[in-house]
């Protein structure tokens, strides 16, 4: 069986908090803004020195105003859906910062070139575009820092990219500073400046080109969110075991997929605590689209009953709460013979309040099956505990865990008891 969910959490009615999505596009016009600002700075300098550093700087800022222009086109077109794209079209935020990485690449090599091969000409340098540069250096650095801080929080692939670009858009106003400053100074450093900033451009663009080709071929979400969605599905009280668990990511958002083995034996039951692990992962983990559980009930070839122990010794206690030691003894399902016996303490023995609940709750972290008791707790906190997590309390009249054992084992010949056996007349 599965349930899966989708959908992100809408604003409660009446507020005006900012979607996401707003949010985000809001940055995409902020970015084109920024981009024509830049341009036309540079290029009232490149007309007036005549440098070709800062023309190439021109450029750099046109080759931006297109990745601007695509980050906002690739924000509207990644939030819808259709027939077509039941999944949504969360990747085309991807899509745009692999572009993005070669519109970064191509930069690069436009300085390159123009660092080895450009022709010197005559470049009059004047006070004002010293400062003229030196702002399209800090305006870039400024916006991006709040703009990669937006897209990490958003989630958002091709913000981040964007961002990221803007970075090497400092290193690059920086090289042209230099190549200024070297002119009133006498000094040609526009070559080697050019060339070592190249080396930051390459790497920017390497590491979008890897997080974006990742995501478009469906590669494995990062160790560090499966950790914690592992550690959610464990921490539910019902879970037996996780088979499988992975994830990927679409865009900004996550998918995820999971084969859980539940200490439960009724359907509808399990549905109700497949919803409640999913709805702990979206409390967890944010920007998840869809989780997707596929679970069933306990088939395992093992058993796990705990017993609460008045003495080590192994005779049972007439309390639960209260029981200094418990036995948690793992047996074959086949046949009920014991296969590892221990004798813990109780570590909640001294807890003041809620002694019975906390001792339940430890019981089930420990992922017992059963029960086995010699105090009634119908209608106390820790049957309400064991019922969630689907444990079984089983009470007996025997003195000693052995005895209990030998109770609860099959009989040849009754029902449960080896395959073989025939039910007498």
């Amino acid at each position: 069986m599965s349930t899966s969910g989708m959908g992100r959490s809408a604003p409660v009615r009446g507020t005006r908090q900012r979607s996401p999505e707003a949010a985000i596009e809001g940055w995409g016009w902020g970015s084109i803004g920024v981009n024509v600002a830049l341009g036309l700075l540079n290029l009232s300098i490149a007309v007036a020195s005549g440098s070709i550093a800062v023309a190439a700087e021109t450029l750099h800022n046109l080759v931006d105003l297109m990745a601007s222009v695509a980050v906002l086109v690739g924000l509207k077109i990644s939030q819808r859906r259709s027939e077509s794209f039941p999944y949504g079209l969360y990747k085309v935020e991807n899509v745009i910062a692999v572009g993005m990485a070669g519109l970064i690449f191509f930069t690069g090599f436009e300085i390159t070139q123009q660092a080895l091969f450009a022709h010197q000409r005559p470049t009059t340098v004047d006070p004002w575009m010293l400062v003229g540069v030196m702002l399209s250096a800090v305006i870039p650095l400024g916006f991006s820092h709040f703009e990669l801080r937006a897209g990490r929080a958003a989630n958002s692939p091709s913000l981040v990219a964007d961002a990221q670009e803007y970075r090497t858009h400092v290193f690059s106003s920086g090289v042209v500073l230099l190549s200024l400053i070297g002119h009133i100074l006498g000094l040609s450093l526009d070559r080697p400046a050019a060339l070592l900033v190249v080396f930051f451009i390459a790497r920017t663009g390497w590491g979008l080109l890897k997080d974006g080709m990742r995501v478009l071929l469906d590669a494995s979400l990062d160790a560090a969110t499966l950790a914690k969605v592992r550690r959610v599905v464990e921490d539910d009280p019902a879970t037996v075991q996780i088979k499988t668990l992975t994830g990927r990511n679409s865009g900004r958002y996550r998918f995820l997929e999971a084969e859980v083995t539940l200490r439960k034996d009724d359907l509808k039951k399990a549905h109700a605590v497949s919803q409640r692990i999913e709805q702990a992962i979206r409390a967890e983990v944010p920007y998840v689209e869809r989780v997707l559980i596929h679970y069933e009930p306990t088939g395992s070839i093992h058993r796990r009953d705990a017993f609460p122990l008045a003495h080590p010794d192994g005779s049972l206690s007439e309390h639960f709460g209260e029981a200094p030691y418990f036995a948690l003894v793992t047996l074959r399902s086949a046949d009920s013979a014991v296969e590892k016996h221990e004798v813990v303490e109780n570590p909640h023995r001294k807890v003041p309040k809620a002694k019975g609940i906390r001792v339940a709750e430890w019981l089930v972290s420990q992922k017992v099956d059963r029960v086995v008791l010699k105090e009634d707790l119908q209608g106390k906190g820790p049957e309400y505990v064991f019922g969630a997590a689907g444990v079984e309390m089983i009470l007996t009249e025997a003195e000693t865990v052995s005895l209990a054992l030998e109770d609860l084992s099959p009989k040849p010949g009754t029902r449960g008891s080896e395959e073989g056996h025939e039910q007498p007349a």
